[in-house]
């Protein structure tokens, strides 16, 4: 377990009907320098369902303080001017990580 906790936020929104993957895919590459410059991000995963017609992201950060911040009415009003949709937010203490990622050589 961490001494300092983490915090993993998710965020979940609609993407409006016609939309196609490739418009999805624009808008979130559109954000990520957004999410690469922000200094309290550990990690940002995008979420697709075109199926369910749901989009989002995953958010690991260094402080819930962070993610608030991060995602108050700027970023809603970004994705409302992108997707329409007002976001959904939940964050969780993350107390423990299991990452099987490959150590690079």
């Amino acid at each position: 377990m961490q001494d300092t906790p983490l915090f993993t936020e998710i965020v979940a929104f609609a993407i409006p009907q016609g939309m196609s993957r490739d418009e999805v895919l624009a808008a979130y590459a559109a954000s990520a320098p957004i999410w690469r410059e922000h200094p309290e991000l550990i990690r940002k995963n995008y979420l697709l369902d075109l199926d369910g017609r749901r989009g989002g992201g995953v958010y690991l950060w260094r402080s819930r303080a962070a993610a608030v911040e991060a995602h108050g009415p700027a970023f809603r009003a970004r994705i409302n001017a992108a997707f329409g949709a007002e976001p959904a937010i939940s964050i969780f203490e993350t107390p423990l990580i299991v990452d099987n990622a490959p150590v690079p050589a």
